[in-house]
């Protein structure tokens, strides 16, 4: 009995370690998720102020589309593909979700594949779906390790699209939806084509004076399409490693309601053992209580 007791108070001890452990990782989550969501917020004025740049660059330009983000090089057809995921598990279906979405997208679509996969899991289903990555990004850890992993994504695509002529270059992650932990999405990003130019160019400006561009105006323009490139990647990299958090956070909010079964089943389990062992006790007492009053008359 002390044996089966002892080994009871061990899985208690156990399981509110890990309760402990869970309750943290769900605070840490939590934490995450705000920081990332408040960098998506911060970054729109800046994308929207980015984008009536493009516009009164494109109004200048109209009938003459710029060629923008098409390759030079002699190969065709190149299709590129940036893939966000995750490092950590503990994630549930994150990525299995974003990487089923991608396979399906780019199974579709003609010419020379090549993918880049953020973080280790994503790379891991991708390579065995037989969409193995070129090349691998380790997932920022904070909201400051994003810059590094953009700039570094930036020198990757630009690579890709010099090579290939007609170039296309694809975004696929997760982004934090409303009644739902999240859901997988998927944006073009080159070439900037006319349609996109026009669009950029039919944008109101918020003033009645209309802006126009000083000096070097392919300098600006060229300034400004990085920038664009840089919040687009950026927005996407934040919604995903929000999302990513949010899935951990559910699934450590039903972990946690798992622990709080199992520690409700042991603590019971416990003291019925406990109980027997009290009731055994007392029964030994009362019978040789009364042995010992036998005896006497």
């Amino acid at each position: 009995m002390s044996d089966s007791t002892a080994s009871l108070r061990r899985k208690i001890g156990s399981a509110e370690d890990l309760q402990s452990v869970v309750r943290t990782m769900k605070a840490l989550a939590a934490s995450s998720i705000g920081q990332y969501e408040q960098s998506v917020r911060a970054l729109r004025d800046y994308y929207r102020t980015v984008e009536l740049g493009l516009g009164a660059c494109f109004r200048e330009n109209m009938g003459n589309p710029v060629a923008v983000g098409e390759g030079v090089g002699t190969d065709a057809g190149g299709i590129g593909a940036i893939v966000f995921g995750s490092d950590q598990g503990l994630v549930g279906q994150f990525n299995d979700v974003v990487a089923d979405h991608a396979i399906s997208a780019l199974s579709t679509l003609p010419g020379t594949l090549q993918i880049w996969a953020v973080g280790e899991r994503v790379h891991a289903r991708l390579e065995d779906a037989g969409f193995p990555p070129d090349g691998l990004f380790a997932v920022p850890n904070s909201v400051q390790g994003i810059t590094s992993l953009v700039g570094r994504i930036l020198v990757e695509s630009e690579a890709h699209y010099r090579r290939f002529e007609g170039s296309e270059l694809y975004l696929f992650y997760n982004r934090p939806a409303a009644g739902a932990v999240y859901e997988s999405v998927n944006r073009q990003l080159l070439p900037l084509d006319a349609t996109w130019q026009r669009d950029l160019a039919d944008i109101p400006w918020p003033t009645p004076n209309l802006a126009e561009v000083m000096g070097d105006r392919a300098a600006t323009l060229g300034a400004l399409i990085r920038e664009y490139l840089f919040a687009s990647l950026f927005t996407a990299c934040a919604e995903s490693l929000a999302s990513e958090n949010a899935s951990r956070l559910a699934a450590m909010q039903r972990a946690e309601k798992n622990i709080d079964d199992l520690l409700e089943e042991l603590g019971g389990a416990f003291h019925r053992l406990r109980q027997s062992g009290i009731d055994e006790e007392l029964f030994d007492v009362v019978s040789g209580f009364e042995a010992l009053t036998l005896e006497e008359k």
